[in-house]
């Protein structure tokens, strides 16, 4: 049995963002989707990871309209006005690694703690966008050394949550999802336009993966083709 219900209410956290105004577009037009709901930066219920304490408000003024069956965090970071992902180990420095972790993992983290209340114990999927280049196993390039261990540490988080999860909330599931290349402008400097595909397509094969999820796929670690993928 999947983990989702026929019929289901939607956050989309981070949904001013190119994947997650896809995700938003997409579940709008779901027939199974009764409500979708969108908070960002600017929302109405606004979270932004550079002020943690915005997570835990947000989380609990939007536990007053009932509970959620399934929550996508798009929220993450890969390279700013400031600085890009390092090519050497030379390039490391503390500022963006500091700087990447709080936004790709403590930030998603404090996400799980306070938004898994809201999630419905009869069925639900929490579903967060992880990398694949956050796979330690996977590892054979090197370089981007905050973006990696920044993923790398989100799943360790969505793994130990998801253990957790699994004896209080045991029809509930975590998941850490590959989004693959798509034409963002996170993707942008490394050719996104030419290589990436369309968000709403990345979206639809996400939603899929997550459509098809059943009580043994929690804590795991998929890409958006369905394939799990080594931690």
């Amino acid at each position: 049995m999947t983990l989702l219900p026929p019929s289901f209410r939607a956050l989309v956290i981070g949904s001013s963002g190119t994947i997650g105004s896809a995700f938003v577009e997409l579940l709008q037009a779901d027939k199974a989707c009764i409500e979708v709901v969108g908070i960002h930066r600017h929302s109405e219920y606004p979270i932004d990871y550079r002020h943690p304490e915005t997570i835990e408000a947000a989380a609990k003024t939007l536990s007053l309209g009932g509970p959620f069956q399934l929550i996508i965090n798009t929220i993450g970071v890969l390279h700013s006005k400031e600085w890009m992902p390092e090519k050497k180990l030379a390039d490391l420095n503390s500022e963006q690694l500091m700087d990447l972790m709080k936004i790709n993992a403590i930030g998603p983290a404090l996400t799980i703690q306070h938004f898994s209340t809201i999630l419905d114990p009869q069925h639900s999927v929490m579903a967060t966008l992880s990398a694949k280049v956050g796979s330690i196993e996977d590892n054979r390039l090197g370089g981007w050394y905050s973006y990696r261990a920044s993923k790398a540490a989100l799943n360790m988080l969505i793994k130990t949550a998801a253990i957790e999860l699994a004896r209080t909330k045991p029809n509930t599931g975590l998941i850490a999802l590959h989004p693959g290349t798509v034409n963002s402008r996170l993707s942008q400097p490394f050719r996104g336009e030419q290589i990436g595909r369309p968000a709403l397509d990345a979206a639809a094969d996400m939603l899929k993966v997550i459509q098809n999820l059943g009580k043994e796929d929690s804590g795991c670690f998929f890409s958006y083709s369905g394939e799990k993928l080594p931690w």
